[in-house]
């Protein structure tokens, strides 16, 4: 479905070590039977969106598929395969107790203590220790960076230095202090100075400490020296960036970028059953074995072949003659009637994902009035009835930034504070009036690749123009590297969740956060949004998002669309494909699949 991950963390995930959680459990991961052994053979699987960054972390290459790939190399900032924690089919939080163990040592103040298990190595070779934990906390905490943003434009004011750019935002881990690694240097404790809603799903692995030290021309133990002796950042007193800290820094931000096979192979470390042995740009990524895993969820064969192959109709073509064994197409009527005549196995369900238009907070969308015109303008019914209704009839339009109607009684309430539902059918006349006379250009960005996308912008288009608006097409199959470059006016895309936590928050609506990519700034929601990560009462985390909801109403942030229908399909080749929600999508599970017969 074509979705930014990142900042997903928490919708579309992304974002950083942290990832919040609504629901959990503390439950052990369930070993694969025989884990370790191999069938061998190979399992090719279709997905939507092209591979292009080992560091799917960043606002630009906050892509599900740089996503999936990192839940499976263990090299994600988020939960995955190779570090503390990973989530199963329903959401609940499934602890890797072959990785390292992690307690809560003190409610007040919260302190919770990490510890890795001995004799883990990254894939090549090198050990896994506090190091690596001290250094993402670094990275996702944002204790060094000394720079005041500007709200709206994100855009440093005072001279000082942002070191690491995440797709989701530092919430939570800006509060704690640096620090204690253990005397063995196999543990880290983090001392909280406010309750962390999601401080379960914080995990503390995700790029090699020794990999980022090498790029910024240090040893490891010299780079975690520095760490040691570098003060924390003080906005009100900046002082010159660290030149080793920056080094690793710009390393991370997009030195994990690729437009082919890297020839560095330090960029392919992992620490989870999977590594990246090719990579055929705009084509496929190649998974193998991880030699030096030791963990039980080794995949019993030994390859997996990810292909990107953006038409549904061609994914269900590649499934039908063989070339792939399980696919994750955009669902629609036309697919699942295809597969259905392919006589394959469908697995469908509903996404923690929604479509949705957003505004962006300058130029032509300056004047509140311009914003409320367009939104009077977009036939959202319309737009459900023609993409989503065929596949899922009992759908509705969405009408909520945060809940989704599968969240019953949340989700009326959220409905019910926001208006949302106000802006279901189009309202032109009304348009007209608030335009007075008024022919606003308004540029809309867009994935040219993705039919749904395609058919939004073209009723959106039609629609405005009988208002006054002069509509440019701005689409591009580049959409998601444009997003916040200022080059659009409005956005059609989709956010995707993890399933679980409270991340999206700072991420999507706080100034400055790392998804915030129509320069949104309200100083009420920044308030709230603050407060949504350290509540520890349901109820009260509840009303804060619903009143979060209501206020970027007020402001015509944008409109939701739709909840998003999610569909995978294999075509008997393969067991173990199971539909999963969430933003890892179909290889949620992809270390327990097998090749039948």
């Amino acid at each position: 479905m074509s979705e930014k991950t990142r900042r997903t963390r928490a919708l579309a995930a992304g974002a950083g070590v942290a990832v919040a959680a609504l629901a959990l459990a503390g439950c052990t991961t369930t070993a694969t039977p025989d884990a370790g052994a191999s069938s061998g053979g190979t399992i090719t699987i279709a997905t939507t969106n092209a591979f292009t960054s080992f560091n799917g972390d960043t606002p630009e290459a906050n892509l599900d598929t740089n996503g999936m790939v990192g839940y499976l190399t263990g090299v994600s900032g988020g939960l995955g395969l190779g570090g503390f924690q990973r989530l199963d089919k329903d959401f609940s939080v499934l602890d890797n107790t072959d990785f390292g163990t992690y307690e809560k040592v003190s409610d007040d103040p919260l302190t919770v203590k990490y510890t890795i298990n001995e004799g883990l190595t990254w894939s090549d070779g090198e050990p896994i220790n506090a190091d690596d934990m001290l250094v993402n906390w670094a990275i996702n905490s944002g204790y060094y960076d000394d720079a005041k943003l500007d709200p709206a434009s994100g855009e440093v004011t005072n001279g000082g230095t942002q070191y690491f750019t995440l797709a989701g935002s530092t919430a939570g881990l800006d509060t704690t202090a640096f620090p204690t690694i253990s005397d063995d240097n196999m543990s880290m404790t983090l001392v909280y100075s406010k309750p962390f809603v999601d401080y379960e799903l914080v995990n503390p692995i995700g790029k090699p400490a020794h990999v980022l030290a090498e790029k910024a021309g240090v040893s490891e133990a010299d780079f975690i020296q520095l760490l040691k002796d570098t003060p924390k950042g003080n906005p009100d007193a900046p002082v010159a960036p660290n030149a080793t800290l920056k080094a690793a820094a710009d390393f991370w931000n997009t030195g994990y970028d690729v437009t082919a096979m890297p020839t560095d192979q330090s960029l392919l470390v992992a620490s989870g059953p999977f590594i990246v042995t090719d990579f055929t740009p705009e084509q496929s990524i190649t998974l193998g074995k991880n030699p030096n895993y030791k963990g039980s969820m080794s995949p019993k064969y030994d390859q997996l072949i990810i292909r990107f192959i953006g038409d549904a109709n061609a994914q269900v073509t590649a499934l039908q003659n063989g070339e792939v064994q399980a696919i994750q197409p955009q669902a629609s009527a036309d697919t699942l009637t295809a597969l259905e005549n392919a006589n394959a196995k469908v697995h469908s369900g509903s996404q923690l994902a929604y479509d949705h238009v957003d505004l962006s907070f300058a130029g032509v969308f300056a004047d509140a009035n311009v914003r409320e015109a367009f939104l009077k303008t977009i036939p959202r019914q319309q737009i459900l009835d023609s993409i989503v209704k065929p596949v899922n009839p009992d759908a509705e339009v969405l009408n909520s930034q945060i809940f989704l109607p599968t969240d019953g009684d949340q989700y009326t309430t959220a409905v019910a504070a926001s208006g949302y539902d106000k802006f279901t059918e189009p309202d032109i006349e009304g348009a007209k009036a608030l335009l007075a006379g008024a022919t606003p250009t308004v540029r809309i960005l867009y994935n040219t690749n993705n039919p749904n996308r395609v058919d939004s912008f073209r009723a959106i288009q039609q629609s405005a123009q009988q208002a006054g608006f002069n509509i440019v097409d701005a689409g591009s199959p580049d959409w998601s590297s444009l997003l916040g470059s200022g080059s659009y006016d409005v956005s059609i895309f989709g956010w995707v969740s993890p399933g679980a936590g409270n991340a999206a928050l700072p991420q999507i609506f706080k100034s400055g956060g790392g998804g915030n990519y129509n320069n949104y700034s309200n100083a009420t929601v920044d308030t709230l949004v603050d407060e949504s990560q350290v509540s520890l009462d349901p109820a009260e985390l509840a009303d804060i998002k619903v009143k979060i909801d209501a206020e970027t109403a007020k402001d015509f942030y944008g409109l939701p669309l739709f909840q998003s229908p999610g569909l995978f399909a294999d075509n008997g080749s393969i067991t173990g494909v199971d539909y999963f929600g969430g933003q890892t999508g179909i290889v949620w599970n992809a270390q327990e699949w097998t090749l039948a017969g």
